[in-house]
């Protein structure tokens, strides 16, 4: 069992890699990490101390003065080295750097020092260093105006207002589960490599992002429609922005029925893609699901029965609950990182339609289950 400890795991990277590492409990046990430790020698020390992996991402950003930035970030290396060299801990460590290192900022140059700090102490003391060199990241719970212009952008198109455009530059991306991943995979490794360029696996001008973005706000928030999704970049953008929407608000989404003397036709779901379609019958005060997805679209749709479905994202308190009826048919999505449920609060049978983006595969089934 290889402990790991994740500076910044609160953070947009950090909270994505935890909540994942949890998922390989046979193999992973976290060692928790709050930003308080940097000002507490005692903790810190501690801390490294039962580490066999530290992976630092606390960092900082965005802030109105530069030189803010370059000093908090080569001060955060110079304390984590400072309380390795005290305990005399050598955990493979993985620092968390970026392509801004060759531009001419401050950000980008307390990047490029923070990891030459490290290989430095590697080559002292023969402890693993993996200097990670990371592109562009984007994925869901980023903050807006801090980690990314995809979560800028997102948290506005949502809205419904228009971002601004200032450099229409090539962005090369990566998404946040893949990062996550590329660094599961340097922990499983532990090799020293202090010049780790992690290839990015889109890339996009800031224009064509938007326009796409703009796309899911017109067919999928306002019309209710699964949008054409051409290749697996903007798929996660798709389950990017699902994250951003006021989910509490939006859903549920009533159907339009069509009523004649014949009966009431619902059209439960229109696609720019395929999936898997089933139906349920849930019967009165049973509760199906409590698991939750990574990567798959969901969308449950109940036409008859009562229902309560509850959904609450993974690692907060707040669940969000949407009671739903038959005699206005309706349905809610499952965002990725949610766990979700729905159980039959009716006397009579619930009936359910669900759909799904992808076809249900044993051997990778995304599917985790956690109560919500």
């Amino acid at each position: 069992m290889r402990k790991v400890g994740i500076t910044g795991q609160a953070g947009f990277v950090g909270s994505h890699l935890y909540n994942t590492l949890q998922l390989y409990k046979d193999e992973f046990e976290l060692v928790p990490f709050e930003r308080n430790y940097f000002e507490n020698k005692e903790q810190l020390d501690a801390f490294v101390s039962q580490c066999d992996t530290i992976v630092h991402l606390a960092a900082m950003n965005r802030h109105p003065d530069a030189n803010v930035i370059y000093e908090t970030n080569v001060g955060l290396v110079q304390t984590l080295l400072d309380s390795l060299r005290r305990t005399g801990a050598k955990p493979h460590t993985i620092f968390s750097s970026s392509t801004q290192e060759e531009r001419d900022n401050l950000y980008g140059k307390s990047k490029k020092e923070g990891r030459a700090f490290l290989a430095t102490w590697s080559q002292d003391t023969g402890a693993p260093v993996t200097g990670m060199v990371i592109p562009n990241v984007f994925g869901p719970f980023g903050k807006p105006f801090y980690n990314s212009v995809v979560a800028t952008f997102c948290t506005q198109v949502a809205r419904g207002e228009e971002p601004e455009i200032h450099v229409d530059g090539d962005l090369k991306l990566i998404y946040v589960g893949e990062l996550v991943q590329e660094i599961i995979n340097v922990i499983r490794k532990r090799t020293s490599e202090p010049n780790y360029i992690v290839a990015h696996t889109a890339e996009a001008k800031v224009s064509e992002i938007l326009a796409l973005l703009k796309n899911f706000k017109t067919v999928y928030q306002d019309k209710g429609e699964i949008p054409v999704l051409a290749n697996n970049f903007e798929l996660n953008l798709f389950n990017t922005y699902r994250c951003y929407m006021d989910i509490a608000n939006h859903f549920p989404v009533k159907f339009t029925q069509h009523v004649d003397p014949r009966g009431a036709f619902v059209e439960v779901i229109r696609l720019g893609m395929g999936g898997q379609v089933s139906f349920s019958t849930t019967v009165p005060g049973v509760t199906r699901g409590n698991h939750f997805h990574t990567r798959k679209i969901e969308r449950f749709a109940v036409i008859k029965g009562k229902a309560l479905i509850q959904l609450r994202r993974i690692g907060t308190q707040e669940v969000l609950n949407f009671e739903l009826s038959g005699e206005e048919p309706a349905y809610v999505d499952m965002p990725i990182w949610y766990t979700h449920n729905i159980k039959n609060i009716g006397e009579e049978d619930l009936y359910t339609i669900f759909w799904i983006n992808e076809k249900y595969n044993p051997d990778d089934p995304d599917t985790y289950f956690e109560n919500v």
